[in-house]
């Protein structure tokens, strides 16, 4: 009882901070009105309450009453003094409501206003519609890789680009030792008269005046602003920016792969004959217009096809017999075994093609320029006939429509990351000697100075002709194969032309496209700080060309395939493509010595050199926060704790994976009873209907 009055008092004393009429006060409106009259007297300066006049929007017009008549307990009334000579704001239930729902109102229009900006959202929703999730993902991944190297290069522009072109005329060199005469000889900028197709040449080369630019590494300096109140190290940020860029590509991946898996697990993933979770529960009721109707009901009878291949391929496999399995798995690994030679056969190509590029590197004019880029149409060559031959062959493996765009996609990939790690590796033999930096041409300077006074750049010259011909080769094919095919198809009606028909739009070399590109650009982004830039707007350009062409060069393909994971195993391949470009960025950083002549790196052993020298410029106090970082006392209770945290999700996940293989079941046991219940509901209505039969002849 103590409690409950206690309790009471409390209610009371907070209605009578709100402003409100005290419960059970029986008093007349006469009454009210000379304590209210009494109350604004005594305290007219420390009111919160409204007067008589003003009513709140609980609809509580009348005033309190005042603090002495109301029946509480002496601290309750102290503590309602203290608020009031505070004059703390007090709100109401209904005020408070009323906030949350007009800051949950403003989230909703933000989100709006976010959806509304998505960049291709209506571009996207038409493709899906028209071509289905699979062709949709393609146009999704290309989006994401659009962002990602647009804030890649806002991320390089603010702390690369733009201090370098500020600082470029302040502070002094960061090392003032030189190195030998030999090495320090480096001057790409073209001497004379230069004719105007030289500019053209350069510009496809990435020679000339492209060579030294803010294009590429040679271009950028040593310097080091220092102030009383202001430091600026070039060289440390040049070095931190593209260990972070490859970092926050990494953790980008990371994301949205897990945003790819846990849609993929929610919606079923891989499992087939979901058709009620399909047709009950992905209408979108946003639908408006007869436009919008059909894409997504054609969305729809794309998945529910997609399925239902699946599961009759499922039903053929099982059915075959130990002879016929045995046969089919033979027949596998022959043709992985063609695959591999293909892929062999290229990277010897690309590896004489570079050799022989090399070597004739000092030609003048379009012949120049042709042994310029002979390995980069090799690639391009062998990155096209190669998967053509690699989608026959899935053919003939007859796996199902979902694991044939993953193998096939799988085996190009390699080949690209192989024939790009071969053109990478022949230019490491050009320019340590062959890994022998106590040759001839590699003694004096630690790399082939002759060949490659700025072996940076030179790399980074590579990677950005890798790019170009990739987008001049997309362009090529729009332009001169996919518009001539469908002219002649649609106006000639000849047995041939029906026979070869429009094209597919195919969606696994299409992406290996884009994990090629995405990759040349990780590779070069050390070499060349501006290609993030370059291939974002290739990428753009990219999408309204593949976006032209679908729509009015091909056709519906004709085997589907599952989307969910489709976009998880895109960010997979793409992850592969991340690992060789880490790799060349960490030996190029740690085991190379860097070019004497040109870079924020000249004079220093390595490019990794740099940071001790930082290290030991910083405070004591900093030294040793980093020491103890970086020491075993640190570093072994964090990593524990991360194995700890670890094998805490890894045990969550497989707990919501077993109750999701249980819910699973008891659905499938679920339908089974309904079957069962409808089968023994016909047969009861059989007997009746037999039964009054009989009793009507009888």
């Amino acid at each position: 009882m103590a409690r409950e009055s206690q309790r009471e008092g409390s209610r009371d004393a907070y209605d009578y901070i709100q402003g409100n009429s005290y419960r059970s006060d029986q008093q007349s409106l006469r009454l009210r009105r000379v304590s209210s009259r009494v109350s604004n007297h005594n305290y007219p300066e420390n009111d919160p309450c409204p007067t008589p006049s003003e009513e709140n929007e609980d609809g509580n017009s009348g005033p309190p009453r005042e603090l002495r008549t109301i029946p509480l307990p002496m601290t309750l009334k102290r503590a309602v003094r203290q608020v009031q000579q505070m004059n703390v704001p007090v709100v109401s239930r209904r005020q408070s409501w009323r906030q949350r729902k007009s800051l949950h109102k403003l989230k909703e229009k933000a989100s709006e206003c976010l959806h509304f900006f998505t960049l291709w959202r209506k571009s996207l929703q038409k493709i899906g519609g028209n071509f289905g999730g699979g062709v949709q993902s393609y146009f999704l991944f290309l989006r994401f890789l659009v962002v990602l190297n647009f804030v890649s290069f806002l991320l390089i522009a603010g702390f690369v680009l733009i201090p370098s072109i500020v600082f470029r005329s302040v502070g002094g060199s960061l090392v003032n030792s030189t190195g030998p005469d030999e090495c320090t000889v480096y001057d790409p900028s073209p001497q004379g008269l230069v004719l105007f197709y030289n500019y053209f040449l350069d510009l496809l080369s990435g020679t000339g005046f492209m060579e030294y630019s803010y294009l590429f590494y040679g271009y950028y300096s040593n310097t080091m602003v220092a102030d009383r109140n202001f430091s600026y190290n070039i060289p440390l940020a040049y070095l931190f920016t593209a260990v972070f860029y490859f970092v926050f590509c990494l953790i980008c991946m990371i994301a949205r792969m897990g945003i790819a898996t846990r849609v993929a697990v929610a919606t079923g993933g891989g499992s087939v004959g979901n058709y009620s979770v399909i047709l009950f529960t992905n209408w979108d009721h946003g639908c408006q217009g007869d436009r919008a109707t059909k894409l997504k009901q054609k969305n729809i009878l794309y998945r529910l096809q997609v399925d239902l291949e699946e599961e009759s391929r499922k039903k053929r496999t099982a059915a075959l017999t130990l002879g016929q399995k045995l046969i089919l798995y033979s027949l596998r690994v022959f043709m992985f075994l063609v695959s591999l030679g293909l892929i062999a056969a290229a990277c010897y190509g690309i590896f004489e093609a570079t050799n022989f590029s090399q070597k004739n590197s000092s030609a003048d004019g379009i012949k120049g320029l042709i042994f310029e880029y002979l390995p980069s149409i090799v690639i391009t060559t062998a990155n096209f006939l190669v998967p053509l031959l690699g989608d026959q062959i899935a053919l003939i493996e007859r796996y199902s429509p979902s694991n044939t765009v993953i193998v096939a996609l799988l085996r190009a990939v390699f080949l690209r990351l192989v024939s790009l790690a071969v053109l990478l590796f022949t230019l490491w033999r050009q320019i340590t000697c062959e890994g022998n930096i106590n040759s001839e041409y590699c003694t004096l300077c630690k790399y082939n100075y002759k060949a490659h006074p700025c072996w940076e750049t030179r790399v980074g010259q590579e990677m950005y002709k890798l790019t170009l011909f990739d987008f001049l080769v997309n362009i090529a094919l729009l332009f001169l194969v996919e518009f001539p095919r469908r002219m002649v198809v649609d106006n000639w009606s000849s047995k041939l032309a029906q026979w070869v028909g429009r094209q597919e739009f195919v969606v696994p070399a299409n992406v290996l496209g884009l994990v090629y590109g995405q990759t040349v650009v990780w590779t070069g982004a050390l070499f060349c700080p501006l290609l993030p830039l370059i291939n974002t707007v290739k990428f753009i350009l990219l999408f309204y060309f593949k976006k032209t062409t679908l729509f009015y060069n091909c056709r519906p393909a004709l085997r589907t395939f599952r989307s969910t994971y489709s976009t998880v195993v895109f960010l997979v391949v793409l992850l592969f493509g991340w690992g060789l470009a880490t790799v060349v960025m960490v030996y190029s950083l740690a085991q190379i010595s860097p070019s004497m002549g040109c870079g924020p790196f000249r004079f220093f052993p390595s490019m990794w050199s740099i940071v001790p020298k930082s290290f030991y410029n910083l405070s004591e106090t900093t030294q040793n926060f980093l020491f103890f970082i970086g020491s075993q006392a640190f570093s072994i209770p964090l990593f524990a704790l991360s194995c700890v945290v670890m094998c805490y999700f890894v045990a969550l996940a497989s707990v919501y994976g077993k109750t999701v293989a249980m819910l699973r079941a008891q659905l499938k046991l679920e339908g089974r009873d309904k079957q069962f219940l409808v089968k023994q509901i016909e047969e009861l209505s059989r007997h009746q209907i037999l039964e009054h039969t009989a009793g009507a002849y009888a």
